[in-house]
């Protein structure tokens, strides 16, 4: 199972409002320099500072806040998607479902099909006989199988075949092989005349013969033919022209060119007492959820039956309860009333409730009376801290007397019910757009692009005001060093005076 981690920045400090107001001050006070005169760039941008410093310190922090908030809500909503596929692809996995059981391997395996519920599964089958396919070689080699022999057409014939008791095929007795009422003929024109050329337009129909080339020991190639299996799938093939090089590798009655080395037969087998047969080695609809391979016979019939996965199912129960708590845990940490960061988030608050909720959430509505239908009567506990453990003696107990049960619960069923509906039911409304997770991250950054129009406001008035105290400034430095030279020139004035009297 997936685990949840916390992504969560620890936020940098932001200085209080009231330091910035004293470094700005103390900025202007330092800018001041009465023996050389007033440095105005300093003293503008102390100013323009000092009348900003509030605000934007509590722009600042808003900023924080909302990106550690947007970080929580990230942090949940992967928590709760991460929880949801893990569990998803634990069910969907296979293992938490009985599995059917041969008594011999070596004459039939089993495999569950996808979503069968095989607790009880009991059966008897004996496999008499395999389905065969027909094949055929040719008799004679040629010295290279990129050697021409000819060119031409080949017509290719499926369906039920009779042979005689020396092996060789007396003929079809019907040509429709895949049942739709029309004959199977296929023709198959021959443009590269060599063995090689001939299999390979043989194979480009895909009719369900397969040629193949075969070269023995001393170099000499072969035409190997070969049908599917089941008595519906035996074949003819031959040459449009029977002058043609190609009649060589005609397959049916009176053809010598070929040597028919394999009957097309259905498999014959008896279940629990009925006999039946398959067209194939490869059986999905004798048993309900059931995949039989047919790989030997036998006399003795072979029982089918289905195992529990205990250890399996023992071990999702504690894999369940190890990232809920996981989960929780971040999830309290983000809506701890005092510390939180998202403590008045309603999406946080929804999906605390809905956690708290799953242990005594019915699981399998359906179920008979006396069933164990929720977490808490499987044997998953509710501590006082909130977080889940595991009375493994109860879940032993559920297992070895209700195992369909918890089967069920672990189900990917298609009614909406066990755990997996439940946890995706959960993991929908998190991360609701209007009311879950989806909804917050929208508000958050809402409140993000209102931050950032504030303080492109803030940046507007501030060169406004930066401009205006310049120009002030400017005017008056330009004043100031007027009157300066007009006390220079009347000190001088005096001074001369004073010198001619004495």
């Amino acid at each position: 199972m997936a685990t949840v981690t916390s992504s969560t920045a620890t936020p940098t400090p932001t200085p209080s409002t009231t330091s910035v107001t004293k470094s700005a001050a103390s900025a202007l006070l330092t800018s001041l320099n009465t023996g050389s005169g007033v440095d105005t760039d300093a003293l503008v941008t102390s100013l323009v500072q000092a009348q900003f410093a509030a605000k934007n310190a509590q722009l600042a922090a808003r900023g924080e806040k909302l990106t550690t908030q947007l970080s929580g809500v990230s942090t949940l909503k992967s928590g709760i998607t991460d929880f949801a596929s893990a569990l998803e692809a634990l069910v969907k996995g296979g293992t938490l479902q009985s599995q059917p059981t041969s008594s011999n391997s070596a004459v039939i395996t089993a495999t569950a099909i996808s979503g069968a519920k095989l607790t009880g599964l009991t059966g008897s089958i004996r496999v008499d006989r395999l389905a065969t396919a027909q094949t055929a070689v040719s008799a004679a080699s040629v010295a290279s199988k990129d050697a021409v022999i000819g060119t031409g057409k080949l017509t290719l014939k499926l369906g039920a075949a009779s042979y005689a008791a020396d092996g060789t095929m007396s003929g079809l007795t019907g040509t429709d092989a895949d049942g739709d009422g029309a004959e199977d003929t296929i023709e198959i024109d021959v443009t590269s005349g060599s063995l090689t050329g001939i299999a390979a337009a043989i194979n480009a129909k895909k009719a369900g013969v397969t040629a193949s080339v075969v070269t023995d020991v001393d170099g000499r190639a072969f035409l190997s033919l070969k049908g599917e299996t089941g008595t519906a799938k035996a074949f003819t093939l031959t040459a449009d022209d029977a002058a043609s090089p190609l009649a060589q590798f005609n397959v049916g009655p009176g053809a010598t060119g070929m040597n028919v080395t394999g009957k097309a037969g259905n498999a014959a087998l008896t279940v629990d007492g009925i006999a039946v047969e398959r067209a194939t080695n490869s059986i999905s609809d004798l048993v309900d959820g059931v995949k039989l391979d047919l790989v030997g016979t036998s006399p003795a019939a072979v029982t089918l039956s289905a195992s529990t996965p205990t250890t399996a199912l023992t071990n999702a129960v504690e894999d369940v309860v190890f990232t809920y708590n996981q989960l929780m845990a971040e999830l309290k940490t983000q809506t701890d009333p005092m510390t939180g960061e998202l403590r008045g988030d309603e999406g946080a608050q929804n999906l605390l409730r809905s956690l708290k909720a799953l242990t005594t959430r019915d699981l399998l509505p359906g179920a008979a009376p006396g069933t164990p239908r929720t977490l808490a009567e499987l044997g998953v506990l509710t501590n006082r801290d909130g977080t889940l453990s595991v009375n493994s003696e109860t879940l032993t107990r559920t297992i070895k007397d209700f195992p369909a049960t918890l089967e069920a619960v672990f189900a990917n069923a298609s009614d909406g019910s066990g755990l997996l509906a439940a946890m995706n039911s959960v993991k929908l409304n998190a991360t609701s757009t209007l009311y879950g997770l989806g909804a917050s991250t929208t508000r958050y950054n809402q409140a993000r692009s209102d931050l950032t129009d504030a303080q492109d406001k803030i940046t507007d008035q501030t060169d406004r005001l930066t401009k205006r105290l310049t120009q002030q400034f400017a005017s008056m430095n330009a004043r100031v060093a007027a009157y300066k030279s007009t006390q220079t020139f009347m000190e001088n004035q005096i001074k001369a005076w004073t010198n001619g009297n004495d």
